[in-house]
């Protein structure tokens, strides 16, 4: 995924790029911010403080009135689309710095991590108090890596588990920690020695109804490891809540599928099937129905395959885009549709499926209006809360920027 626009703002993370001669992706997320120390040693962006208040949203409301003259998301491009939902209804936090991940506890709160400062927050109530509960100190942010993906274990809150996946200075991998008394607690590694890159680190967690953990990896630049089943590059991990291969994987160890350039989202609908959403190269994303021991075919196909590739037994993504409207990141099931994220395209896309798992017309929303939008989450309410992640070295970021935003869909 070549070829990202950059704002000027970053030529630095230009300059990098061609230093390291390394192929970004649409995402990039490189970072050219000031670096500071954090009290876990590893060096991230110094954040602004987070706001903890709540601020409606009227119907339409433009909430980037506070961008320079010439911005390119200043006035109503169809963001919040006036007749009515989908649409935004809260700014539930702001001043965040590259939040990635988001879970929710069953009584509404959630836990956020942010990518480079390797902290982990925690928004309570309807005021929306946002609280650091504690730093992995392993993780060293570093291009596309750093603290990432959250799950809250199927027994929370009786066994207080919270699950992280994060990029340390050696690999990527899955820790577990317990949050008791509003602090995390020392984590334990799960599971190790999942090869981490500049770029295409993975790093989605989601658990499935059956109780087991996925974990999305990414083929880290090179891509021979995507369909390479001695690697866990560039895959989908099935694990216990313990880290081991779980029960029913195809030959029995981690992985649950594979020919994967980089997912960065992972979701279930009420059907318990599994979607991922995933970055292309220059020519298409994909959304995936992932099936058990399915290969995707990275790097041999980008997109919709040939016949011959189907004869070959790769299989084809359910939707595609082109990759300057997604660079799709998060995705979350609610209201019979997916939602996905979209970093370059600056968009929300709604995806319609019906019980026969056929998608409809995707319909993008949000166009423009918030900048790149990173993780997508569904609430307990029935609502959707949606990360921006414009201070990930890619964006164009407003003084309010990094928020969260509340969607009613």
């Amino acid at each position: 995924m070549t070829g990202s626009p950059r704002r000027p703002a970053t030529v630095l993370v230009a300059a990098l790029l061609a230093l390291t001669a390394v192929a970004c992706g649409q995402d990039g997320n490189q970072t050219s911010v000031t670096l500071s120390p954090t009290p876990g040693g590893s060096e991230a962006p110094e954040p602004q403080a987070p706001s903890s208040a709540p601020v409606e949203e009227a119907p339409g409301a433009d909430r980037d009135q506070g961008r320079d003259q010439g911005g390119d998301r200043r006035g109503d491009r169809g963001g919040d689309r006036g007749e009515g939902p989908p649409r935004v209804v809260e700014t539930v936090a702001r001043g965040l710095a590259a939040p990635w991940g988001v879970a929710f506890f069953p009584n509404g709160d959630a836990l956020v991590t942010e990518r480079d400062t390797a902290r982990v927050l925690r928004v309570t109530g309807e005021r929306r108090v946002v609280q650091e509960v504690g730093t992995l100190d392993a993780a060293a942010p570093e291009g596309e890596g750093g603290l990432l993906g959250v799950a809250l274990a199927p027994g929370y809150p009786e066994d207080r588990a919270v699950y992280f996946y994060l990029t340390t200075a050696e690999d990527n991998r899955v820790v577990r920690a317990q949050l008791e008394g509003g602090v995390l607690g020392t984590p334990e590694v799960l599971l190790e020695g999942i090869p981490k890159g500049f770029v295409h680190d993975g790093g989605r967690l989601a658990f499935g109804p059956d109780g087991y953990l996925y974990v999305s990896t990414g083929e880290t630049g090179e891509e021979s490891l995507a369909r390479d089943r001695g690697s866990l590059a560039g895959k989908i991990l099935r694990i216990t809540t313990d880290g081991r291969p779980a029960p029913g994987n195809p030959g029995g160890g981690l992985v649950w599928s594979l020919g994967h350039r980089n997912v960065q989202g992972l979701a279930f609908d009420d059907q318990d099937r599994l979607w991922a959403s995933e970055f292309g190269d220059d020519t298409a994303d994909e959304l995936n129905l992932v099936e058990r021991g399915g290969d995707y075919g990275w790097p041999d196909v980008e997109g919709t395959g040939d016949r011959a590739s189907r004869e070959a037994g790769l299989l084809d993504p359910e939707r595609t885009w082109p990759t300057a409207v997604a660079s799709p990141a998060g995705l979350a099931w609610a209201d019979g549709s997916l939602w996905m994220a979209a970093l370059r395209g600056e968009r929300l896309w709604q995806v319609p499926v019906d019980d026969e798992g056929t998608t409809g017309r995707p319909v993008p929303l949000l166009e423009g209006r918030y900048g790149r939008l990173r993780t997508v989450a569904a609430a307990p309410d029935g609502s959707l809360w949606v990360t921006t992640s414009n201070r990930d070295g890619r964006g164009d970021p407003a003084p309010e920027d990094d928020r969260i935003l509340r969607v009613e869909p």
